[in-house]
């Protein structure tokens, strides 16, 4: 029998439309990944070449003096190391707080789950604001102490409506109800059951957390006054910001001030976003599915 091959032909007007398409993209692309390169380019290069602006593209003069002086800094080592912890730990209170309140909100059984996800999301519309939420945490005596990062903002509520929709759509009732005539408790059900088919968005949300927990600076600068408690991100915003160098003299012996400030910045920002730039390739695959699941069929 004689194959017949039939090609399929793009009208004009399709293949037009795809250029403009892949045009776009292009020009999305270029202006995504060229501050990237810019970056990364002036945290190698000469204090003098990056003052100077001859870094455009690529490496002017390769010097590692700005990651020498990060490394050789106490204050961005110490703060580097409250970043990662304030980061997991942060991300562990949140996933489990999350989970524990968005599974009980897919569960048909749970009396009154209508209302209480609209309380919840009513809290989306409408907050108390800084001040009350300030004096919240000066009476619960969580000022300058590592608490204020990781409790008032432990639970976001799209990322429990995500969660809850996942559970709705995923974790079907037949499962539950053979469960509960095994004599399963809803705790064994949760872990042994629940967390095992939940990798996806367990993925999602631990990776919104995690970068939510990484890049916060607003609420260290409002609760905390130790500078032995600063995250990274306080850290950077001073250098960046404020230009405020004063601790880092020692290390200024060699270049001029201002030179050594600014390579600075772009190391401390290549610093700053490497973690989560080497996450995200780990979890991309759960992250996409998770989204969809969460969204799509919430």
């Amino acid at each position: 029998m004689a194959t017949m091959k039939r090609t399929i032909r793009e009208s004009s007007g399709d293949r037009l439309f795809m250029i403009v398409v892949y045009t776009i993209l292009t020009l999305v692309l270029i202006a995504v990944i060229y501050p990237l390169i810019y970056i990364v380019s002036s945290s190698i290069s000469s204090p003098q070449a990056v003052t100077s602006g001859k870094v455009w593209l690529w490496p002017v003069d390769i010097s590692f003096q700005g990651f020498k002086t990060l490394l050789a800094t106490p204050q961005i080592i110490t703060g580097y190391g409250n970043s990662l912890f304030y980061t997991a730990v942060g991300t562990f209170i949140s996933v489990a707080l999350t989970v524990m309140i968005a599974y009980p909100l897919s569960r048909k059984t749970f009396f009154g789950r209508n209302a209480l996800m609209m309380l919840i999301t009513f809290t989306m519309i409408f907050s108390g604001g800084l001040i009350p939420t300030y004096m919240v945490v000066k009476e619960l005596h969580m000022i300058d102490t590592r608490w204020a990062l990781l409790i008032p903002n432990a639970i976001w509520v799209w990322q429990v409506i995500i969660a809850r929709s996942f559970f709705l759509s995923s974790i079907p009732e037949e499962l539950i109800e053979a469960s509960e005539m095994d004599g399963c408790s809803d705790l064994r059900f949760i872990w042994s059951v629940v967390l095992p088919l939940s990798k996806p968005i367990l993925a999602v949300l631990v990776l919104m957390y995690a970068v939510g927990q990484w890049n916060a600076y607003f609420d260290a600068l409002i609760y905390l006054k130790s500078a032995d408690l600063f995250p990274l991100q306080l850290v950077l915003r001073s250098i960046i910001i404020q230009n405020n160098s004063s601790g880092l003299m020692d290390a200024m012996k060699m270049v001029e001030r201002q030179q050594l400030a600014e390579l600075l910045k772009y190391a401390l920002i290549v610093v700053a976003t490497l973690p989560v730039l080497i996450i995200y390739p780990f979890v991309q695959r759960y992250f996409v599915q998770g989204m969809l699941v969460g969204s799509v069929k919430g």
